[in-house]
């Protein structure tokens, strides 16, 4: 059986992006690993760290965490670089929540 060299060129090897729910829960935990980082996302929307527990199947939950990590660029890159992907896929998945263009 002859298989294409296309399929097993490292160039072309793309990460699957998660779901949309799973990316912000991803970008979540990148957030809680910095205390400066969760702290400003608490702040800024008025949550405190009791309330993420209720909140983590929460689909408007899941886009204010995405919108807060596509509101700052250099932390946007830093987040997709982690998760290897790439930084429209934030954008794919703010949509995918009913989030529209960011």
């Amino acid at each position: 059986m002859k298989v294409s060299r296309e399929l097993h060129d490292p160039r072309r090897a793309k990460a699957a992006e998660p779901p949309a729910a799973e990316l912000a829960l991803r970008a979540l935990a990148f957030l809680a690993r910095d205390e400066e980082r969760v702290a400003r996302f608490l702040a800024l929307t008025g949550l405190d760290a009791g309330d993420l527990r209720d909140l983590l199947g929460d689909h408007g939950f899941h886009l204010a965490v995405l919108d807060h990590v596509a509101g700052d660029e250099a932390m946007l890159l830093e987040f997709v670089a982690s998760e290897s992907l790439p930084p429209e896929s934030v954008g794919r998945a703010r949509r995918a929540l009913g989030g529209g263009e960011a």
